[in-house]
This record gives structure tokens, sequence and C-alpha cells, in this order.
């Protein structure tokens, strides 16, 4: 694009629309130009499949957010920054209500007060819901209609290539859309908010889009990337051919449905935090030579009302949960880690910044407390706005960020910046070796890098790993295909980071369990693995 722009956000997701709205209604009466590039549609973000809800604790006596501080560290087994956890609970009730100023609709009791869940890892009933169970969607249609109305420009069908830096500054994002022209949009300020990296594995609940590309541009532009060994695997999936898996959301355990085993026998508590839960169902399916469980939500009632949209799913795939057993999974759900940033969304490179699951902000540690995903997006969407705001394009000396500029971390990875090549001239069409490749790197990193990993397993996965890599180098593609190739590429860099820091980290912790090193190692891993 010729056009400068003040700010280019990547992204649409609840970082991304959060800053954007802020961003535009914010900034001196509109005088700074921002736009927002997404990879699809702009309400075609992760967001739109978040369940859970938000975490939040709005007025209650019984409840408090020196209570939710504590839920959320303990889930994060010791690896949470305490002061980023602090500004989420402190300052997530305010984000909320911005939200429902801008027309959100969450759920509401008879007599007009928010209807609050419990779910897994929370002491106490603070999970707002819209529609049931469609959250994300409700939010994203909230931000997307203030989206429209407000920012300069919409970029969609584009996928970022690369991010542009001279002297560790940014000067912009490298792009390419659904038919293969390339440009450069050129702005001042880039905010990454491009989401999660399911796709890495062969069974997830991410879309089809989740690459993890940000990440990936991020390891090849040079920053700082942290905890991506911590990948978080929601227990109770729907076992289904379907793609990406519906999730049956932690509300239901939350009322009461039951995990079985297939002798129909319990075996978990259903409220421990998922890390502990996925554990416990992997162990049980190895046990009994099983690859899927069982939800029992039949004693729940009136379930159609309450949960409309996993009743629909349900229904869809020939389920009747009020009198079924609904077979059950886990699935790749959310990357704990990511870019690194200190408490206003800033990273190692002056002028980029990053929110959303993109980001390392210290609040998931190894394992993320449920429902707290969407608040920390809107949370640290507006702060990294508000620093933009005061003049900040440099990092500070706070949160994640401050300590691995301080040294403070157990072990680097220098990452080999990977950088593949993004266009060619061939005018063969390679989609379907593209195709196959992506096959065969998700299958082996479910089957290696899953809920239970072993050195062996983690070995085998490297190897393999590394000869998509070989094969990606050598693959000459046409430019109708280019899009599927670079997220391809941004899958094998990923991949490649995620085993060797599971590698690197010799113990058990969180969503990282290793069956050699079944423990916490608290005297030589109670920090963070960082790529470079």
């Amino acid at each position: 694009m010729d056009d400068q722009l003040d700010i280019l956000i990547v992204g649409s997701g609840v970082a991304g629309l959060t800053a954007a709205v802020k961003l535009a209604t914010e900034s001196y009466n509109g005088k700074l130009k921002v736009g927002v590039l997404t990879k699809g549609a702009l309400d075609e973000s992760t967001t739109r499949w978040a369940q859970g809800g938000v975490a939040a604790v709005l007025a209650s006596e019984e409840d408090s957010v020196d209570l939710h501080l504590a839920d959320t560290l303990k889930a994060g087994d010791g690896l949470c920054d305490v002061q980023a956890v602090s500004v989420l609970v402190k300052e997530g009730p305010k984000r909320v209500q911005e939200l429902i100023s801008l027309g959100a609709v969450f759920d509401k009791g008879p007599e007009g007060q928010f209807s609050l869940a419990k779910e897994g890892g929370h002491s106490k009933a603070r999970v707002l819901h819209a529609n049931g169970l469609a959250t994300g969607a409700e939010i994203e249609r909230a931000l997307v209609a203030a989206v429209k109305d407000t920012v300069a420009g919409v970029y969609e069908n584009w996928t970022a290539i690369a991010i542009n830096v001279e002297n560790n500054k940014v000067i912009g994002v490298e792009a390419i859309d659904e038919f293969g022209n390339r440009a450069e949009f050129k702005a001042k300020i880039v905010v990454l908010a491009t989401g999660g990296a399911g796709q890495i594995f062969s069974v997830t609940t991410n879309p089809y889009e989740a690459t993890g590309d940000g990440i990936a541009m991020a390891l090849r532009a040079g920053a700082f990337v942290a905890d991506i060994e911590f990948i978080q695997f929601h227990p109770t999936a729907l076992f289904h051919p379907k793609m990406p898996k519906p999730l049956l959301s932690e509300a239901l355990r939350g009322h009461g449905a039951k995990i079985r085993d297939k002798n129909g026998d319990r075996f978990v508590d259903e409220l421990l935090p998922r890390d502990k839960v996925s554990y416990a169902m992997a162990a049980k399916m190895a046990e009994q030579d099983c690859d899927h469980l069982y939800l029992d939500a039949t004693e729940l009632p009136d379930f159609a009302v309450r949960f409309p949209t996993i009743y629909e799913s349900l229904k869809s795939v020939g389920l009747d949960p009020s009198v079924d057993w609904i077979p059950i999974a886990p699935a790749a759900h959310y990357m704990c880690g990511g870019i690194v940033t200190d408490l206003n969304g800033a990273t190692s490179i002056d002028g980029l910044f990053a929110a959303g699951e993109i980001a390392c902000t210290g609040i998931h540690g190894a394992n993320r407390l449920a429902s707290n995903s969407l608040l920390e997006g809107m949370v640290f969407g507006a702060r990294l706005v508000d620093a933009i705001l005061s003049g900040t394009t440099a990092s500070d000396s706070s949160g994640v960020l401050g300590a691995v500029l301080q040294n403070k971390f157990v072990k680097e990875i220098n990452t080999p910046k990977n950088q593949f090549v993004f266009n060619t001239d061939s005018s063969t069409s390679k989609s379907e070796q593209i195709a196959f490749l992506r096959n065969e790197l998700q299958l082996t990193m479910s089957k290696y890098m899953a809920v239970r990993r072993d050195p062996i397993g983690m070995n085998k996965a490297y190897e393999k790993i590394m000869e998509i890599h070989s094969l990606l180098d050598n693959l000459s593609i046409a430019i109708k295909d280019s899009v599927d190739y670079i997220s391809l590429c941004n899958l094998v860099t990923l991949s490649e980071s995620v085993i060797q820091s599971a590698m690197a980290r010799e113990e058990s912790r969180g969503c990282h369990f290793r069956s050699d090193l079944p423990y916490n190692d608290n005297v030589n891993f109670l920090g963070r693995i960082v790529h470079k």
C-alpha cells in the first residue's frame, strides 16, 4: 500500500478489534490513521469460536479480584507473572462494561442480574456468557460493528508474510492477498493480534486459519518468544470427524455433567483445571486402549434452553444429550505462550506490539485458567492503545519482557530465522503436495507432542518436522497456492520451536507433561524457555 498508516493491526480477534475500536475512537478525534489487516473476513477469527465466556469479578459479595488472582496463579502452576495477572483481574470488569456499552449482550437471570457460571479452576461463579455459549461470537459481533464504523481501512483476505524492520524499529508489514498479489503495508506502529496455532495438530478446536503466523513472523524478525511448550488441550471436545472440533464447554461440567470412562465409571474431578483433566483423560484412554471417553449430561435439566449452541451442534451429528453420553477427547485449544511483551503489550522490537493469544504477557503461565483469554484480549488490547496514545513505542522494564531483558529466564534457544522463499515464477500448482505435508505435520505433532510427551517421541517429531522443512525449501509452488504455502511454512517454524522448548523443559508443569519426568522441578525450571 502506498499510503502510510499510523497504526496497522494484524488480526481481527478480540484483542485486535478492541485495540482498533479504542484507537479509532480515542486517537485525538480520529487524527491517527488506523488500519486492520486480516487473513480472512473481519468476523472469522478464533474469537467467534470461544464458548467459555469472560471471567470477571463484577458486583458480588462472595467474589473478589483477590480470589480471581489466586485462582489464576494456581492454574498457572508457578509461571504466571503476578503483576500481569493483577492488571488483568483489576482492569477486567471495566473492559467488560465498555464492551456492554458497545452493544454486547450477556445472559441475565429473571431479576436482571448477570447469569454467572463456575468453570474449572474457578473458586467462584464469575464467568459471563452470551446466548447460552456463543460468547465469542457475541463479543466479535459487537466489536466488528464498531470497527466498521471507525477505522480508516479494513483489509480482508490478506495474509501477512513478514514484519519489516529497520534498526530494530518496525516500518510495516509485507502481505499477500488471496490472488497472490503482494504489497507492503507501511506503518509507524504494528500491532500483532493474529491468535493461536492450533492447526499444528490434527485434532484441534481452532479454525483452519490458526497457523501461528504472527509468532512465526516475530521469530523471523528477531523478537523474543517464550512459553510455547505450554499448549492447552481442551479436555471435552466432541469426538467426531467434524473440524474444528466442537467444544463442550466447561460450563456443562460446572452445572453437573460427568466425565466417564468406557465402562461408565467416573475417574476425575471434572472441575479441576484443564491440564489436570486432560492428563487424567489421556492416561485413562491409554489404560483402556481407546480413543475417546464420554461426557454424561443426561441429568442436566433444560439442556436445549440453557445450552442452545451446544445442543444444535450435537443435534447436527445425531446426538441427544438428554439420553446419549457424548463422546469426547482432548483437542488442542490454546497456546499459553507467544511473543514476549511488557505490561503495555510492547515487544523487544520498537513499534511492534502484541496482544491476545499471540502474546506472552505472563497471564497464563504454564496453564490458562478457563475464560481468562477473552478478558486478556480486552484488557491488553486496551492497554497497548493507552501506551501508544501516550507516545510510547518502545518497551519498558515491566512484566515478562522486563524479566527477559534482565536475563531472568532458565534457558534461551537461538532459533534460526527459517526464511522460506514466499514466491516463485513456477506455473505448476503444488496444492496437493502442500496439503499432504500439512497433514503429515499435524499427524506427527498429534502423535508425539500432544498431552503426553517423552524424549523418544519428541525426537521423532523433530526429525519429521525438519524433513518437512527441507521438502518445503525445495518445493516450487504456483502463486495461487502461496497463502497455503506460507501457512505451512509458519506451521513448520512454530512446530520446530515448540518441540525445542518441550525438549529443553526437563520437567512436567501445567500443560507440558513428560512421562519420563512427571514432576515439577522448581530448582531448575521455575522460569521461562525463551527463543530469540
